[in-house]
């Protein structure tokens, strides 16, 4: 497999919460604990590439602050062997994915990059946070 060219792009997902029911900090704690390996600079699982880096997007002060005590407090706890390499850095815009790609999983659920590199993490999902999990 070749990497990917070099873009200043990331791949990412935009979230929209109600902090009533879901505290920012509980996001967080997806982030590091299911969605990915935050030690990983420049790759998430099989690809490769700076688009894949390990990224927060922060919309406010206050989430980078957050975000910047929870990653310490991994640190400090060496919650990983790894150093920490996700970045903090400010939303300046977000553009969506094409059609093909929304929604990728739910419509290719038996797709072999699915099978081998999301489910895994979906299932992980619903056992380290099953009142999160819907």
């Amino acid at each position: 497999m070749h990497p990917a060219p070099i873009t200043r792009h990331a791949e990412s997902v935009q979230i929209h919460f109600d902090p009533a029911r879901v505290s920012y900090k509980q996001l967080l704690q997806v982030f590091f604990s299911v969605a990915h390996d935050p030690t990983q600079l420049n790759r998430q699982g099989p690809d490769t590439g700076s688009q894949y880096r390990s990224a927060i997007f922060y919309t406010s002060a206050e989430q980078q602050k957050v975000a910047q005590d929870y990653i310490q407090q991994l640190s400090a706890a060496r919650t990983f062997a790894a150093p920490i390499v996700t970045q903090l850095v400010p939303l300046k815009q977000f553009y969506p994915a094409e059609e093909h790609h929304q929604n990728y999983l739910a419509l290719h659920p038996y797709q072999p990059y699915i099978v081998f590199n999301d489910m895994p993490k979906l299932e992980q999902l619903r056992k380290q946070f099953p009142g999160l999990y819907q």
